[in-house]
């Protein structure tokens, strides 16, 4: 059963939370363009872009592996869909949108079964609170690295958490992978887990 698990994914987050749960993968990471269709959804798109990603290394040539899982995350504001900023004014400009206020994580997942075609795919939201940030702490924060390449500019599994107030969902989510419905999605597939 080796390596017949494939994670299509260069996120550390995703990587580690596999690991968290003991499974034993290979990551390959995709080459699927991010980009936002015409009357998608945010919904869709998070799904779209997970089955592609899974997809896309699936069908590489001499690829080995059974099950791909390809994921992607967005955070939500003002029906705005904020991804990874462009710049460091682009992540003060993003974290000066969630101070203080409420915003919804959106992580999408690909199960997908090459030897039979079977694939499961969901989208998971989780509402997020931050508390009043100052404009020291948003600097400070930068200055940091942090932000660089995570959705909304703040990773919860860092020193962001320091800004979330509370969380209504699932935490694994808002760092990558919604781990609950994940697992119970692979296991309808069968791949073989420690639970």
């Amino acid at each position: 059963m080796e390596n017949q698990l494939v994670l299509a994914s260069a996120s550390p987050r995703r990587r580690e939370l596999l690991q968290q749960i003991g499974l034993k993968f290979q990551v390959i990471p995709s080459s699927t363009e991010e980009h936002i269709l015409a009357g998608e959804t945010p919904e869709e798109h998070v799904v779209r872009l997970s089955l592609d990603k899974a997809t896309e290394v699936a069908k590489r040539e001499n690829m080995t592996g059974r099950w791909f899982i390809g994921s992607d995350t967005i955070v939500l504001c003002d029906n705005q869909i904020l991804g990874k900023p462009d710049d460091e004014d682009h992540a003060a400009a993003m974290l000066k949108q969630l101070s203080g206020r409420e915003h919804r994580v959106l992580s999408g997942y690909a199960v997908l079964d090459r030897q039979t075609g079977e694939q499961r795919t969901e989208a998971v939201s989780t509402k997020v609170w931050f508390r009043q940030l100052t404009d020291a702490e948003i600097t400070g924060y930068i200055t940091t690295g942090e932000p660089a390449d995570k959705a909304g500019a703040y990773a919860i599994q860092g020193l962001g958490i320091c800004f979330v107030a509370r969380i209504e969902g699932s935490y694994t989510n808002v760092v990558g992978l919604p781990l609950c419905k994940l697992t119970l999605a692979m296991k309808e597939l069968g791949v073989p887990l420690l639970i």
